[in-house]
C-alpha cells in the first residue's frame, strides 16, 4: 500500500466540509503524516499556502463557492505538489493544473494514499 511511504510528510489541507476534514485527518494520521494546517476559508488558505512549510497540499476544488485554482498556482510556484479533491470530476480542472492528481469524492483512504504518492512522484 502506498501509505507506508508517507510517514513524516507535512500536509496542508484546504477543505470546507468539516466531516471530510475529519475523515482526511484520520487517514493522514494513519499514514503517519503531519497536518501543518487546515483552511476552510479562501483567504486563510491563500495565507497558509504562502507561509507554511509543507510537503504536499490537498485542495478541495470548491471552497465555499470559490475555486481554489489560485491557491494551487501559489503552491505550484513554490514547487510543492498538490492533490485536488472534488465532487465535480476532473473536467472542472483548468488545463494548466490538470497534471495534479484528482480525487473524486467520495474516496477511500487507499485512493487518498495513492493520489498523494502520485503527487509526490513515488508512483508513475
Amino acid at each position: 500500500m502506498a501509505a507506508r511511504d508517507l510517514s513524516g510528510r507535512r500536509v496542508l489541507l484546504v477543505e470546507d466540509e468539516s466531516l471530510i476534514v475529519m475523515l482526511i485527518e484520520d487517514a493522514l494520521a494513519d499514514f503517519g503524516c503531519e497536518i501543518v494546517g487546515v483552511a476552510s476559508r479562501f483567504d486563510d488558505a491563500i495565507s497558509k499556502a504562502r507561509s507554511l512549510a509543507f510537503d504536499l497540499a490537498i485542495l478541495d476544488v470548491n471552497l465555499a463557492g470559490a475555486r481554489t485554482f489560485p491557491i494551487a498556482e501559489i503552491i505550484r510556484a513554490r514547487g510543492i505538489p498538490f492533490v485536488f479533491s472534488t465532487g465535480y470530476g476532473a473536467t472542472s480542472i483548468p488545463e494548466s493544473l490538470n497534471s495534479a492528481p484528482v480525487l473524486q469524492k467520495p474516496f477511500a483512504a487507499d485512493d487518498l494514499a495513492s493520489a498523494i504518492s502520485i503527487a509526490l512522484g513515488r508512483v508513475s
